[in-house]
């Protein structure tokens, strides 16, 4: 199957589950994944990346219905495609406890994520809009497959702390490209504590980015 047809596939798939979502339910889940950042210009610097099979996160029974519910959608998307795959429901960070964590594994997980996560983005959304009704309590959803997200964290971190050093020796505004929501907060949380150097979020819509800007003393 290639990469067109698995991309159709899983869009049908998803939309057929997603038609009882609440249309009003969207919250911070709509992130997807932007190129890996750039300098002053804008420029994209490229990054080879290495997998991990492995991820050590516990699989857990679902502690409550939201949880439930969450991986009987994941599950179904997953057959609806017909994917050798399996859905569980991971134990959550510390840091963030309330977090329903669901991690896709197999052997075309790899199709499930999709060009830069696309498909694993679609897929997020709409878990987060089917579980997350108007007038409940909101919770936090991560759909995750072999570890994609959490590597795609790590590496955009490491860069940003690379770029906020060159940034501090440079004595430049360094800008990354266009970043969707969570790829911005993943820099800002990686730079939070860096000694010399502030970053801001600038600019509107799909053409917003983080600066990188030192501080002079």
């Amino acid at each position: 199957m290639s990469e067109q047809q698995t991309a159709e596939t899983a869009n049908e798939a998803i939309a057929e589950r997603g038609k009882s979502a609440a249309p009003d339910a969207a919250g911070d889940d709509t992130e997807g994944f932007a190129e890996e950042g750039g300098d002053e210009n804008g420029a994209k610097k490229k990054r080879r990346r290495r997998r991990k099979k492995n991820n050590k996160s516990e699989v857990i029974e679902p502690p409550d219905e939201k949880s439930a519910m969450a991986l009987e959608f994941v599950t179904h998307v997953v057959e609806d495609m017909e994917l050798d795959c399996e859905v569980q429901l991971r134990r959550p960070g510390a840091d963030s406890p309330d977090e329903i964590s669901i991690e896709i594994v197999g052997h075309d997980s790899g199709r499930i994520i999709g060009k830069k996560g696309q498909v694993l983005q679609a897929l997020q959304f709409l878990t987060h809009r089917v579980i997350n009704r108007p007038g409940e309590e909101k919770r936090h959803i991560l759909v995750d497959a072999e570890g994609y997200r959490s590597r795609r964290d790590t590496n955009l971190a490491s860069m940003a702390r690379k770029l906020g050093k060159q940034a501090l020796e440079l004595g430049k505004i360094i800008t990354f490209e266009p970043m969707n929501p969570r790829d911005r907060r993943v820099v800002h949380m990686a730079l939070a504590n860096f000694e010399g150097v502030v970053t801001k979020s600038d600019g509107e819509g799909d053409d917003r980015r983080v600066q990188i800007i030192p501080v002079r003393r």
